[in-house]
């Protein structure tokens, strides 16, 4: 084939202009996940980037926002239950599903309405 994908590197999510401060307070305030120092180039576009475990996620701005409701990014987690109980206490949605083999899991929203689920692998 002479090719081989190797890992994920990044998502990208959409907010509104202006939309930053709220993506800051969700994904580094509820998640966590440090903010990354996008290059000037791409920094003047607005948006921001936030990186934890494996994965990244880029919000980036567009003037016509509309959340994604359907698609999202599936973001393995150890410590779901925590999980779930601090995106409650901020006020993000929390809905379960069963319906994925060998993994619990949920499904919830960021502070503009990005769906994103979490995963957590059942151990015997």
């Amino acid at each position: 084939m002479g090719f081989r994908i190797d890992d994920l590197h990044h998502v990208q999510l959409l907010i509104p202009p202006g939309g930053e401060g709220v993506a800051r307070a969700f994904y580094s305030g509820v998640l966590g996940m440090a903010e990354v120092v996008k290059p000037p180039v791409l920094a003047a576009r607005g948006g921001c980037w936030f990186r934890a475990g494996g994965w990244e996620v880029h919000l980036s701005v567009v003037p016509d926002f509309t959340p994604a409701l359907k698609s999202h990014p599936g973001v393995l987690i150890d410590g779901l239950d925590a999980l779930a109980a601090r995106l409650a206490a901020a006020g993000h949605p929390v809905e379960w599903d069963p319906h994925f083999p060998g993994h619990r899991r949920l499904y919830s929203a960021d502070g503009h309405g990005n769906r994103l689920e979490f995963l957590e692998r059942i151990r015997d």
